[in-house]
């Protein structure tokens, strides 16, 4: 996950209006949320929780992965209530590994089931869409590739910017595993990573900013990561744009973002509230109208952020969140590849 380089608009948003019946009042009560989304998503919804139901919410901020990966290791202990990603891999580590207790049915229901836990461990939040992203001065429209797979020609040595660790990637090696098999996506991250040499960078932040300067000429990131920089350096700035791949392509990924309930929290019912306002109304239009630049999916909030493609309109991969499981043969293959 990148961090981000400022909160912005969102983290201001706090929507008036009646006490949301899932939250209830309970003033004095506190959780604690580990925080793998961006601080732009996730700043405005807690600020918006607590002022709506009155439980303090202690954000504790890192990767989804070593979120995962703690858990797992302080089990029981562990001090964490709820935890919150920006992808469903991690969330299915955990359920695999019977950490995580049941959504209540009714949040589950405020979410289209695929997008949903496949058990019912974790509910989805928001959604993103995996893109290129191409210096407009190096590369024109018509010059770009159809396929996520095209970028392992050799045309593209020394053009090509990948983000290989950052935990983004893992869905779309995941697609190319489950569509193509092991051997063909084996043989792609080979071709990345001699296509890409010395472009290899620790996260999207740092792959936008790069081809929009024009240090690469094409990239992978998803969508959101695109407008966030238009915002930070102004139109004038921007020397980049984004487009999608072929539709049904391996690398047409749309993202899941999502949080769950541990099952070693002692605040169950408080943490249970937190799921429900996020993936409430109100909660949604908070991230539909703000500047986290995701898609909202819960609730019936369909808004479209400024000037992107509306969620219904693309053609993804129909890859499920069950079939992107927990990442671990994609993990596999980068680390075989040393590219993690």
């Amino acid at each position: 996950m990148g961090r981000s380089r400022s909160v912005g608009a969102l983290g201001a948003i706090l929507v008036a209006g009646a006490l949301l019946t899932a939250c209830g009042s309970n003033s004095g009560a506190t959780i604690t949320l580990y925080n793998g989304q961006h601080p732009q998503t996730t700043e405005a919804l807690v600020n918006a929780f607590e002022h709506e139901s009155g439980i303090t919410v202690q954000v504790r901020n890192d990767d989804e992965d070593v979120f995962a990966n703690q858990i797992v290791a302080e089990g029981a202990r562990s001090p964490a209530d709820v935890i919150y990603t920006e992808n469903s891999p991690p969330l299915e580590f955990l359920q695999q590994k019977h950490l995580l207790a049941p959504v209540a049915p009714s949040t589950l229901d405020h979410v289209p089931s695929k997008y949903n836990s496949p058990t019912g461990d974790w509910v989805g939040v928001s959604a993103r869409v995996s893109v290129m992203i191409y210096n407009t001065t190096l590369l024109k429209a018509d010059q770009l590739p159809a396929s996520a797979l095209d970028l392992a020609d050799p045309q593209w040595k020394g053009k090509l910017a990948i983000a290989a660790g950052e935990t983004d990637f893992q869905p779309i090696v995941s697609s190319v595993i489950r569509t193509n098999g092991e051997a063909a996506a084996l043989r792609w991250l080979e071709a990345l990573k001699a296509n890409a040499g010395s472009h290899v960078y620790p996260d999207n932040e740092t792959i936008t900013s790069v081809v929009n300067s024009g240090q690469a000429a094409i990239g992978i990131i998803n969508q959101y990561y695109w407008y966030r920089e238009q915002v930070n350096v102004g139109a004038s700035g921007m020397h980049s744009a984004i487009a999608y791949f072929a539709p049904g392509d391996v690398g047409y990924v749309i993202n899941v973002s999502g949080a769950a309930v541990l099952k070693s929290s002692k605040h169950q019912a408080d943490a249970q509230k937190f799921l429900a306002f996020v993936t409430s109304k109100q909660g949604q239009e908070i991230i539909g109208h703000g500047d986290s630049w995701e898609y909202p999916i819960g609730s019936g909030v369909s808004i479209t952020p400024r000037g992107e493609v509306p969620l219904a309109q693309l053609r993804a991969n129909p890859i499920t969140v069950a079939e992107l499981g927990d990442g671990a043969a994609a993990v596999a293959l980068l680390q075989k590849v040393q590219l993690l």
